[in-house]
Protein backbone atom coordinates (compact mmCIF):
# COMPACT_ATOMS: atom_id res chain seq x y z
CA UNK A 1 0.00 0.00 0.00
CA UNK A 2 2.40 2.63 -1.53
CA UNK A 3 1.31 6.39 -1.73
CA UNK A 4 1.46 7.40 -5.45
CA UNK A 5 0.10 9.98 -8.02
CA UNK A 6 -1.97 7.09 -9.92
CA UNK A 7 -3.66 8.70 -12.91
CA UNK A 8 -5.39 4.90 -13.97
CA UNK A 9 -9.48 5.71 -13.73
CA UNK A 10 -11.60 2.57 -14.56
CA UNK A 11 -14.63 3.92 -16.96
CA UNK A 12 -18.00 2.81 -16.77
CA UNK A 13 -21.38 3.41 -18.49
CA UNK A 14 -24.76 2.02 -18.34
CA UNK A 15 -27.79 3.83 -19.92
CA UNK A 16 -27.34 7.59 -19.64
CA UNK A 17 -25.28 7.25 -16.84
CA UNK A 18 -21.47 7.51 -16.77
CA UNK A 19 -18.96 7.69 -13.97
CA UNK A 20 -15.03 6.96 -13.70
CA UNK A 21 -13.63 5.60 -10.85
CA UNK A 22 -10.21 6.51 -9.49
CA UNK A 23 -7.58 3.81 -8.71
CA UNK A 24 -5.86 6.06 -5.54
CA UNK A 25 -8.42 6.40 -2.64
CA UNK A 26 -10.77 4.44 -4.76
CA UNK A 27 -12.08 7.85 -5.83
CA UNK A 28 -15.41 8.90 -7.58
CA UNK A 29 -13.76 10.98 -10.07
CA UNK A 30 -17.09 11.32 -12.48
CA UNK A 31 -20.46 10.49 -12.26
CA UNK A 32 -22.42 12.35 -15.14
CA UNK A 33 -26.26 11.82 -16.15
CA UNK A 34 -26.96 12.07 -19.96
CA UNK A 35 -23.43 14.59 -19.90
CA UNK A 36 -24.27 16.34 -17.02
CA UNK A 37 -22.39 16.31 -13.91
CA UNK A 38 -23.65 14.85 -10.40
CA UNK A 39 -20.13 15.19 -8.94
CA UNK A 40 -16.91 17.64 -8.83
CA UNK A 41 -14.49 16.53 -10.46
CA UNK A 42 -10.63 16.56 -10.89
CA UNK A 43 -7.59 15.55 -13.66
CA UNK A 44 -6.91 12.42 -13.35
CA UNK A 45 -3.55 11.82 -11.60
CA UNK A 46 -3.68 14.91 -9.74
CA UNK A 47 -4.55 14.93 -6.23
CA UNK A 48 -8.45 15.42 -5.25
CA UNK A 49 -9.08 19.00 -4.34
CA UNK A 50 -10.51 19.28 -0.84
CA UNK A 51 -10.23 14.97 -0.66
CA UNK A 52 -12.97 14.76 -3.45
CA UNK A 53 -14.80 12.01 -3.54
CA UNK A 54 -12.18 9.58 -2.02
CA UNK A 55 -12.88 6.49 0.84
CA UNK A 56 -12.11 7.45 4.13
CA UNK A 57 -11.28 4.31 6.46
CA UNK A 58 -10.62 2.97 9.29
CA UNK A 59 -12.14 6.53 10.60
CA UNK A 60 -13.98 9.39 9.05
CA UNK A 61 -13.24 13.14 9.65
CA UNK A 62 -10.69 13.62 12.75
CA UNK A 63 -9.89 12.30 16.18
CA UNK A 64 -8.39 14.31 18.45
CA UNK A 65 -4.80 14.58 18.59
CA UNK A 66 -4.46 11.36 16.90
CA UNK A 67 -4.96 9.31 20.39
CA UNK A 68 -7.39 6.93 21.37
CA UNK A 69 -7.72 4.03 23.77
CA UNK A 70 -9.08 0.58 22.89
CA UNK A 71 -9.32 -2.63 24.83
CA UNK A 72 -7.80 -0.22 27.43
CA UNK A 73 -4.64 0.59 25.51
CA UNK A 74 -3.84 4.04 24.38
CA UNK A 75 -2.60 4.36 20.67
CA UNK A 76 -0.98 7.38 18.93
CA UNK A 77 -1.47 7.54 15.61
CA UNK A 78 1.02 10.01 13.56
CA UNK A 79 -0.73 13.60 13.60
CA UNK A 80 -2.22 14.32 9.61
CA UNK A 81 -3.90 17.86 10.60
CA UNK A 82 -1.16 19.33 11.99
CA UNK A 83 -2.99 23.19 12.24
CA UNK A 84 -5.46 21.38 14.02
CA UNK A 85 -3.42 18.67 15.77
CA UNK A 86 -5.78 15.62 14.19
CA UNK A 87 -5.36 12.31 12.66
CA UNK A 88 -7.35 12.99 9.94
CA UNK A 89 -9.28 10.56 7.56
CA UNK A 90 -7.89 7.50 8.10
CA UNK A 91 -5.06 5.59 5.94
CA UNK A 92 -6.77 4.89 2.42
CA UNK A 93 -6.98 8.14 0.68
CA UNK A 94 -4.31 8.53 -0.90
CA UNK A 95 -2.94 5.42 -1.82
CA UNK A 96 -3.48 3.01 -4.74
CA UNK A 97 -5.95 0.34 -4.31
CA UNK A 98 -5.84 -3.25 -6.09
CA UNK A 99 -8.35 -3.49 -9.04
CA UNK A 100 -10.35 -6.94 -8.12
CA UNK A 101 -12.63 -6.98 -11.25
CA UNK A 102 -13.94 -4.35 -13.55
CA UNK A 103 -16.46 -4.77 -16.44
CA UNK A 104 -18.68 -2.06 -18.37
CA UNK A 105 -21.08 -1.19 -15.80
CA UNK A 106 -19.11 -2.19 -12.68
CA UNK A 107 -15.38 -1.70 -10.75
CA UNK A 108 -14.29 -3.44 -7.52
CA UNK A 109 -11.70 -2.40 -5.53
CA UNK A 110 -9.66 -3.46 -2.15
CA UNK A 111 -7.01 -2.03 -0.17
CA UNK A 112 -5.26 -3.90 2.89
CA UNK A 113 -5.47 -1.18 5.39
CA UNK A 114 -2.66 -2.62 6.79
CA UNK A 115 -0.57 -1.47 10.21
CA UNK A 116 0.62 1.94 10.81
CA UNK A 117 2.10 3.97 13.56
CA UNK A 118 -0.80 3.67 16.82
CA UNK A 119 -2.74 1.40 14.51
CA UNK A 120 -1.82 -1.83 14.71
CA UNK A 121 -5.39 -3.62 13.51
CA UNK A 122 -5.71 -5.53 10.17
CA UNK A 123 -8.86 -5.11 8.19
CA UNK A 124 -9.23 -5.46 4.50
CA UNK A 125 -11.72 -3.19 2.84
CA UNK A 126 -13.33 -3.80 -0.38
CA UNK A 127 -15.52 -1.13 -2.49
CA UNK A 128 -17.56 -1.65 -5.62
CA UNK A 129 -19.23 0.81 -7.63
CA UNK A 130 -21.83 -0.33 -10.12
CA UNK A 131 -24.23 1.95 -12.73
CA UNK A 132 -27.44 1.11 -12.90
CA UNK A 133 -30.95 2.65 -14.95
CA UNK A 134 -31.56 3.85 -11.26
CA UNK A 135 -27.75 5.04 -10.98
CA UNK A 136 -24.85 4.61 -9.04
CA UNK A 137 -24.32 2.18 -6.20
CA UNK A 138 -21.72 2.06 -3.70
CA UNK A 139 -21.13 -1.14 -1.37
CA UNK A 140 -18.18 -1.12 0.81
CA UNK A 141 -17.27 -4.03 2.68
CA UNK A 142 -14.58 -4.28 5.91
CA UNK A 143 -13.07 -7.50 7.02
CA UNK A 144 -11.07 -8.47 10.41
CA UNK A 145 -8.38 -10.15 8.96
CA UNK A 146 -5.98 -10.22 12.42
CA UNK A 147 -6.81 -12.11 15.51
CA UNK A 148 -7.88 -9.78 17.38
CA UNK A 149 -10.88 -7.05 17.94
CA UNK A 150 -10.63 -4.39 15.94
CA UNK A 151 -12.62 -0.75 15.78
CA UNK A 152 -13.98 0.68 12.58
CA UNK A 153 -15.13 3.56 10.83
CA UNK A 154 -15.57 4.91 7.48
CA UNK A 155 -16.59 7.72 5.35
CA UNK A 156 -17.16 8.94 1.59
CA UNK A 157 -15.91 12.53 0.96
CA UNK A 158 -19.17 12.87 -1.53
CA UNK A 159 -19.41 16.24 -3.44
CA UNK A 160 -22.39 16.71 -5.48
CA UNK A 161 -23.52 19.00 -7.92
CA UNK A 162 -26.68 19.26 -10.41
CA UNK A 163 -25.19 19.99 -14.13
CA UNK A 164 -23.60 23.68 -14.01
CA UNK A 165 -25.96 25.14 -11.65
CA UNK A 166 -24.05 27.52 -9.57
CA UNK A 167 -24.72 26.21 -5.74
CA UNK A 168 -26.42 29.29 -4.57
CA UNK A 169 -28.96 28.98 -7.14
CA UNK A 170 -29.61 25.04 -5.31
CA UNK A 171 -31.70 23.73 -2.73
CA UNK A 172 -31.05 20.99 -0.04
CA UNK A 173 -32.96 18.85 1.47
CA UNK A 174 -32.85 16.38 4.13
CA UNK A 175 -34.58 14.95 7.08
CA UNK A 176 -32.03 14.82 9.64
CA UNK A 177 -33.37 15.61 13.17
CA UNK A 178 -29.86 16.02 14.99
CA UNK A 179 -26.85 17.88 14.41
CA UNK A 180 -22.88 17.78 16.69
CA UNK A 181 -21.88 21.04 17.34
CA UNK A 182 -18.04 21.45 16.77
CA UNK A 183 -15.12 23.48 18.31
CA UNK A 184 -14.69 25.80 15.18
CA UNK A 185 -10.79 25.87 15.56
CA UNK A 186 -10.14 22.38 15.84
CA UNK A 187 -13.73 20.39 13.80
CA UNK A 188 -14.06 18.59 16.57
CA UNK A 189 -17.22 17.68 19.43
CA UNK A 190 -18.31 20.03 21.82
CA UNK A 191 -20.92 18.46 23.40
CA UNK A 192 -24.38 16.23 23.25
CA UNK A 193 -26.39 16.40 19.43
CA UNK A 194 -28.80 19.05 19.66
CA UNK A 195 -32.07 19.43 17.64
CA UNK A 196 -32.33 21.22 14.44
CA UNK A 197 -35.79 21.45 14.39
CA UNK A 198 -36.39 25.41 13.17
CA UNK A 199 -32.77 26.22 13.10
CA UNK A 200 -30.53 27.23 10.33
CA UNK A 201 -29.64 23.43 10.23
CA UNK A 202 -32.73 22.13 9.75
CA UNK A 203 -33.32 20.98 6.15
CA UNK A 204 -36.24 18.72 6.63
CA UNK A 205 -37.82 20.85 3.50
CA UNK A 206 -35.87 22.76 0.50
CA UNK A 207 -33.88 25.26 2.21
CA UNK A 208 -31.64 27.60 -0.36
CA UNK A 209 -28.02 27.45 -0.04
CA UNK A 210 -27.53 31.22 -0.85
CA UNK A 211 -24.65 32.26 1.32
CA UNK A 212 -24.84 29.22 3.43
CA UNK A 213 -22.31 27.84 5.07
CA UNK A 214 -21.45 24.18 6.47
CA UNK A 215 -19.09 22.21 7.98
CA UNK A 216 -21.58 19.89 10.34
CA UNK A 217 -21.59 16.66 11.24
CA UNK A 218 -25.86 14.96 11.36
CA UNK A 219 -27.30 12.31 12.74
CA UNK A 220 -28.85 9.84 10.29
CA UNK A 221 -31.80 11.16 7.86
CA UNK A 222 -35.25 9.31 8.11
CA UNK A 223 -35.66 6.74 6.15
CA UNK A 224 -38.18 6.81 3.11
CA UNK A 225 -40.72 4.00 1.95
CA UNK A 226 -37.95 1.74 0.14
CA UNK A 227 -35.52 2.33 3.52
CA UNK A 228 -32.95 5.03 1.83
CA UNK A 229 -32.15 7.81 3.46
CA UNK A 230 -31.68 10.73 0.90
CA UNK A 231 -30.25 13.84 0.30
CA UNK A 232 -31.53 16.03 -2.28
CA UNK A 233 -29.77 19.08 -4.23
CA UNK A 234 -32.03 20.56 -5.85
CA UNK A 235 -31.48 22.92 -9.31
CA UNK A 236 -34.41 25.63 -10.00
CA UNK A 237 -35.23 23.83 -13.04
CA UNK A 238 -36.54 20.90 -10.95
CA UNK A 239 -33.43 19.15 -11.60
CA UNK A 240 -31.98 17.03 -8.95
CA UNK A 241 -29.06 15.02 -7.76
CA UNK A 242 -30.12 12.80 -4.82
CA UNK A 243 -27.11 10.71 -2.65
CA UNK A 244 -29.12 8.15 -0.60
CA UNK A 245 -27.45 5.57 2.08
CA UNK A 246 -28.29 3.02 4.01
CA UNK A 247 -28.82 2.47 7.40
CA UNK A 248 -25.24 1.21 8.30
CA UNK A 249 -24.33 4.95 7.81
CA UNK A 250 -26.03 6.53 10.74
CA UNK A 251 -24.25 10.27 10.10
CA UNK A 252 -23.52 12.74 7.00
CA UNK A 253 -21.13 15.92 7.52
CA UNK A 254 -22.02 18.23 5.09
CA UNK A 255 -19.32 20.99 3.80
CA UNK A 256 -19.68 23.99 1.61
CA UNK A 257 -15.78 24.54 0.15
CA UNK A 258 -16.34 28.44 -0.51
CA UNK A 259 -13.40 31.27 -1.31
CA UNK A 260 -14.34 33.02 1.65
CA UNK A 261 -13.20 30.68 4.04
CA UNK A 262 -10.23 30.21 1.82
CA UNK A 263 -11.04 26.33 0.55
CA UNK A 264 -12.93 27.23 -2.99
CA UNK A 265 -13.42 24.32 -4.93
CA UNK A 266 -11.49 25.02 -8.54
CA UNK A 267 -13.03 26.27 -11.18
CA UNK A 268 -16.05 26.38 -9.48
CA UNK A 269 -15.75 28.38 -6.16
CA UNK A 270 -18.72 27.43 -3.76
CA UNK A 271 -19.16 23.49 -3.72
CA UNK A 272 -21.26 21.10 -1.43
CA UNK A 273 -19.98 18.10 0.29
CA UNK A 274 -22.14 15.27 1.46
CA UNK A 275 -20.29 13.20 2.95
CA UNK A 276 -21.80 9.90 4.71
CA UNK A 277 -20.36 8.43 7.94
CA UNK A 278 -20.95 5.20 9.97
CA UNK A 279 -20.06 7.36 13.23
CA UNK A 280 -19.39 10.89 14.11
CA UNK A 281 -16.24 12.77 14.31
CA UNK A 282 -13.35 11.66 16.69
CA UNK A 283 -15.78 8.14 17.13
CA UNK A 284 -12.70 6.45 18.29
CA UNK A 285 -12.58 8.39 21.42
CA UNK A 286 -16.75 9.09 22.28
CA UNK A 287 -17.04 5.22 20.45
CA UNK A 288 -20.33 6.79 19.55
CA UNK A 289 -21.56 4.42 17.27
CA UNK A 290 -18.34 2.99 16.43
CA UNK A 291 -18.20 -0.37 14.61
CA UNK A 292 -15.73 -3.14 16.34
CA UNK A 293 -14.96 -5.80 13.79
CA UNK A 294 -14.10 -9.39 15.70
CA UNK A 295 -11.62 -11.50 14.02
CA UNK A 296 -13.03 -13.02 11.04
CA UNK A 297 -16.03 -10.78 11.08
CA UNK A 298 -17.09 -8.45 7.97
CA UNK A 299 -19.21 -5.49 7.86
CA UNK A 300 -20.90 -3.92 4.98
CA UNK A 301 -22.79 -0.46 4.13
CA UNK A 302 -24.57 0.90 0.72
CA UNK A 303 -24.90 4.01 -0.73
CA UNK A 304 -25.53 5.59 -3.87
CA UNK A 305 -26.50 8.69 -6.41
CA UNK A 306 -29.02 9.12 -9.09
CA UNK A 307 -29.96 11.97 -10.91
CA UNK A 308 -33.91 12.90 -10.52
CA UNK A 309 -36.39 15.24 -12.40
Amino acid sequence: MTPMADAQTYSLTSGKYRADIAAVGAGLRVLEYDGAALTETWEAGTKPPLSAGLVLAPWPNRTADGTFTFDGVEHRMEISEPSRNNASHGFVRRVAWTLVQHTDSRVEQSVDIGTHQGWPFSVTLTVVHELSADGLTVTATAKNTGDSAAPYGMGFHTYARVGDVPLDDCTLEFSAGTRLPLDPERNLPVGNSVSTADTEYDFRKPRTLRGVQLDTPFSASLPDADGRANHVLRGPDGAATVLWTDSNFGWVQVFTADPANDQAYPDRGRALAIEPMTCPPDALNSEIDLIVLEPGQTWSGTLGMRYEK
